[in-house]
């Protein structure tokens, strides 16, 4: 069994067995029947029979494929996909629709080089960069300032990546360093992220890492800058996700919408807010992927609620 990665943030994990093409050839093919190892092996393109047997044991360590006995002779064990491998499966199709939208075009899901687009964000996400450009461009430099977990060459090497996957481009910029900022592209890759996350959540429970606070607020910094609401929208409203027991306070991110466009955003919130929309980690990742909003509780006027659904139309478009 897979034990909690505390090294790894919500959704990697996934994403990262997606990324992988015999995975998804192997998901793919159980999807029409469960299978013996012969037949399997004939399904996904004959690869070498020492390499499927590696891949079937990890997803099925993983929870996504199980063994059975067989009903007919002569008898054997055939694989078969599970309830986790029927939802990564719905994962993947929400990975290759951000794939398809690829600023240097459509990238296949099975491709080698979604496997670079995929790494590229997965390492992005896991180290904060994402989550940290998601607030402002910044220079490598300034990166390294804001994050301590990683080594200025750990930094550099993720940075080269995303850029090279076209999930970053540069700034003009005034100082010594360049400045980067994440692309549209990459910021819509938030509605993937969310599902598989909570495909984790779900299926893995205590095996997988838990979704964050840090996760749903960098998921906020992502998607709300996206959101258009109607034009006579103006204000400020505050994101907030419920503080987990044993936490002082609540976190989130503050909004300020200009005549239906969001023109700041900021993570942070100060206490007693009036216009507000508020929610468990698990929550909001339902209602980010899903748009199933009735569970946040709203304060104040309609603003945080026409946010919360423009971010969710908007992701349904990836």
């Amino acid at each position: 069994m897979v034990g909690p990665d505390k090294e790894h943030r919500s959704g990697e994990h996934t994403l990262a067995l997606l990324s992988t093409p015999l995975n998804l050839f192997i998901l793919r093919a159980l999807s029409d029947r469960p299978m013996r190892l012969a037949e399997l092996r004939q399904a996904t393109g004959l690869p070498a029979q020492t390499t499927l047997r590696g891949h079937l044991a990890g997803l099925e360590e993983s929870g996504a494929v199980a063994k059975r006995p067989t009903q007919k002779m002569p008898y054997a064990v055939e694989n078969a996909l599970t309830p986790m491998g029927e939802n990564l499966l719905e994962v993947a199709g929400s990975l290759d629709s951000w794939l398809q939208k690829g600023p240097g075009g459509p990238i296949s899901l099975d491709s080698g080089a979604a496997k670079g687009v995929v790494k590229a964000f997965v390492d992005g996400w896991g180290s904060c960069v994402i989550s940290t450009l998601a607030t402002r461009p910044m220079s490598l430099t300034e990166l390294d300032r804001e994050i301590a977990e990683f080594s200025y060459p750990a930094l550099e090497r993720r940075l080269s990546s995303m850029r090279m996957a076209g999930l970053v481009e540069a700034q003009p910029g005034t100082g010594s360093g360049t400045p980067y900022a994440l692309t549209e592209w990459a910021r819509r890759g938030v509605r993937p992220l969310a599902a598989a996350a909570r495909c984790e959540r779900v299926h893995m429970r205590d095996r997988a890492a838990p979704v964050t606070e840090a996760d749903v607020v960098g998921a906020f910094l992502l998607a709300t800058p996206l959101a258009s609401l109607s034009e006579d929208r103006s204000g400020v409203c505050q994101l907030q996700v419920e503080a987990a027991q044993g936490l002082a306070q609540e976190s989130g991110i503050s909004v300020e919408v200009e005549h239906g466009k969001v023109v700041a955003c900021e993570s942070g919130i100060t206490p007693h807010s009036p216009n507000f929309a508020v929610g468990t980690t698990s929550k909001w990742l339902a209602a980010i992927r899903d748009g199933a909003i009735e569970e946040l509780r709203f304060g104040g006027g309609q603003l945080a609620e026409g946010l919360v659904r423009a971010m969710h139309l908007t992701l349904m478009r990836t």
